[in-house]
């Protein structure tokens, strides 16, 4: 089981708490985990990533031990620790301004 963590405003749409586990088949990768999440809360579609090009929303960024992983092709294998279950894997709102 994957841990995810999501921010305030999709843990109000999914209603969830912080943190969620969800099954993870084949090897666990950004998309892999996305897609397990959309699949168990089908109101987050859209949300994190872009309905057509798949691509990761503009203020939602990802981290894993203690890494951003934002920037990271959505193939890579994400870290072990994360795999396993023994870290999440954050999905964090970004702050903007000026």
């Amino acid at each position: 089981m994957i841990r995810v963590v999501l921010p305030f405003h999709l843990r109000s749409l999914a209603q969830v708490g912080k943190e969620i586990s969800l099954p993870v088949e084949g090897q666990v990768t950004q998309r892999s985990v996305l897609d397990a999440l959309e699949l168990a809360y089908p109101m987050l579609r859209g949300t994190i990533r872009d309905h057509t090009t798949q691509v990761r929303r503009p203020l939602l960024r990802f981290f894993a031990c203690k890494e951003d992983l934002s920037f990271d092709p959505p193939d890579a294998p994400l870290p072990e620790a994360v795999a396993s279950g023994s870290e999440p894997f954050l999905i964090i709102g970004a702050i903007a301004g000026g």
